[in-house]
């Protein structure tokens, strides 16, 4: 169907819309997002990213494959110790947040920086292997006799921030840093906002580890935004005294400063968040777009009460702990608040705002929030402020390849309470793209996307092969066609991609590959941190 006949279809074919599709600016320079505001001039050695390639083609080639003219190398991998403490390099590496060096100072050195890296989930049965365990005779609900094990799967999960340099031409961890540190399933993390201290959950003002680390984002004050995706990782592990109420929400993490309290910002909502994506609404406040990952479950936004402050960093700390969560109505194009106060339905459901934002899932749907294939990643385009959030899919529904939908907040604004959208991409064979998952921009607007899918030689996925990596242009002649940069090693998903300021390096994730990058003494492949590169290393 063409495309602008597509839009007139479901109701979309605004100004707005029509303009973003065309690659015209639709929103003021608000729109401009966390992840786009330290992109620099190209320097250096080496070719931006941004520059066209060759795309490679589908394969279940076990390695990291890329265009011709393309390099990587592994930075950090499962198990290395990152600073004198004996602090390891946790597992399922996932979200990477590039920090340069002198972001402080309004500064984007794009060879010296400080990378937030999540660790998704813990792998018990390599675990196992390392300690001599038989799997076999292994019950989760016995852990507590396995105090080695329990003890690995809570220091493979959460994040690291680690020191990464570049040095004759290659990426490097720099092993001792005193920036390094772990967040893991053993820190203390303070709750803030409305649910903080409540009946909701359980009275707790802080809570101990990090679980289900997926996506997140980077905050317009230099601090990163875990996401826990999921909210049973203790009971599906058997780990003893796990409260579900303590985990699902957005973790805030200052890299720059260890004595900072890590924190989780109740007042965004507690679900499977996958990721969130910082911008500003036109009057300064901070919006923040997030994904449920769960199949029927609902796309939010919330709108912070306090405005950003650009000059005085110290005064945003408290920024996510007061505002409005919002769920999408598809059908209405509009956001629906959250609000127990102003709320019936709300109030005859729940006890409170606490309540409601511990059980923001429920409490979505109650107030007429679409149900959706799997929301995972979103974004907010640099250049035009539309939202892109990927569809990963929904087998129940029978929808095996995902979609990528684009949306446009009405005036231009991310405060506004209405919008349009259209498909953006529709995952399958007439796109050659699969399963979307996380998602990351470019300074010229390009869309580079991850799959999340597991294939073998005789399930549906079998033609896509392994995980890939795909640029996709969002105006030109090109718009809307995905381009593969990389393909990843069997077994693994590829995720985290994230540019220095420059584009000369794509930081990506290798997870859960099978045999790839072994452990030592081992067969089993370890989750990775990897840098791209373009061009000679010398």
């Amino acid at each position: 169907m063409d495309r602008r006949l597509f839009l007139t279809y479901v109701g979309s074919s605004t100004a707005a819309i029509v303009a973003a599709s065309s690659g015209i600016g639709a929103l003021t320079g608000n729109a401009m997002t966390a992840n786009h505001l330290m992109n620099g001039q190209p320097s250096g050695k080496g070719k931006p990213l941004t520059t066209p390639f060759k795309p490679i083609s589908r394969t279940w080639e076990n390695d990291l494959v890329l265009p011709n003219g393309y390099n990587y190398n592994i930075i950090a991998s499962y198990g290395d110790v990152i600073n004198s403490k004996g602090e390891r390099f946790g597992d399922a590496a996932d979200l990477t947040v590039y920090f340069p060096i002198d972001s402080l100072q309004g500064g984007n050195n794009s060879e010296d920086g400080l990378i937030w890296v999540n660790h998704e989930f813990p792998e018990p049965g390599n675990y196992m292997t390392l300690l001599g365990i038989n799997p076999s005779s292994f019950k989760k609900e016995n852990l507590a006799n396995y105090p080695e094990l329990l003890k690995l799967e809570k220091e493979a999960v959460g994040g690291s921030v680690i020191r990464v340099k570049k040095e004759k031409g290659q990426w490097k961890l720099i092993q001792d840093d005193t920036y390094n540190r772990r967040v893991d399933g053993n820190t203390s993390i303070e709750l803030t906002g409305p649910a903080r201290g409540s009946k909701a959950v359980n009275g707790a003002t802080s809570v101990i580890g990090s679980l289900g680390n997926c996506s997140g984002g980077r905050t317009l004050w230099n601090t990163a935004l875990s996401c826990e995706e999921n909210t049973e990782y203790g009971d599906d592990y058997g780990w003893p005294n796990f409260d579900d109420n303590h985990y699902g929400w957005v973790m805030e993490v200052d890299p720059f400063d260890p004595k900072r309290p890590v924190r989780k910002h109740t007042a965004l909502g507690r679900f499977a968040h996958e990721n969130a994506a910082m911008g500003l609404t036109n009057d300064g406040r901070v919006v923040v777009y997030m994904g449920d990952d769960k199949g029927d479950a609902c796309f939010y936004k919330f709108v912070s009460a306090k405005k950003f402050n650009k000059n005085n960093r110290e005064a945003n700390f408290d920024i996510l702990e007061s505002g409005t969560l919002y769920v999408a109505n598809m059908s209405k194009q509009a956001w629906v608040a959250l609000d127990y106060a102003t709320n019936s339905t709300l109030q005859n459901q729940f006890a409170d705002q606490a309540d409601v934002l511990t059980n923001a899932r429920a409490a979505a749907l109650a107030v007429g929030g679409t149900k959706l294939d799997r929301p995972e990643d979103v974004e907010i385009h640099p250049l035009d402020g539309t939202v892109f959030l990927s569809l990963t899919n929904n087998t129940g529904h029978g929808n095996f390849h995902g979609q990528i939908i684009r949306f446009a907040p009405a005036d231009g604004d991310h405060a506004s309470e209405k919008f349009t959208f259209e498909v953006f991409v529709a995952g399958g064979q007439q796109s050659g793209i699969t399963c979307p998952d996380n998602l990351h921009f470019d300074s010229k607007g390009n869309l580079w996307v991850v799959e999340d899918y597991s294939a073998t030689e005789t399930n549906q996925y079998a033609a896509y092969k392994n995980c890939g990596v795909f640029m996709i242009p969002t105006n030109g002649k090109e718009y809307g066609v995905p381009q593969q940069f990389a393909s990843g090693p069997k077994g693994c998903e590829v995720t985290g991609p994230w540019l220095t300021p420059d584009e000369r390096t794509l930081f990506l994730d290798v997870q859960h590959p099978d045999t790839w990058n072994p452990y030592p003494g081992q067969t089993f492949g370890r989750s990775c941190l990897v840098a791209v590169q373009g061009g000679s290393f010398k």
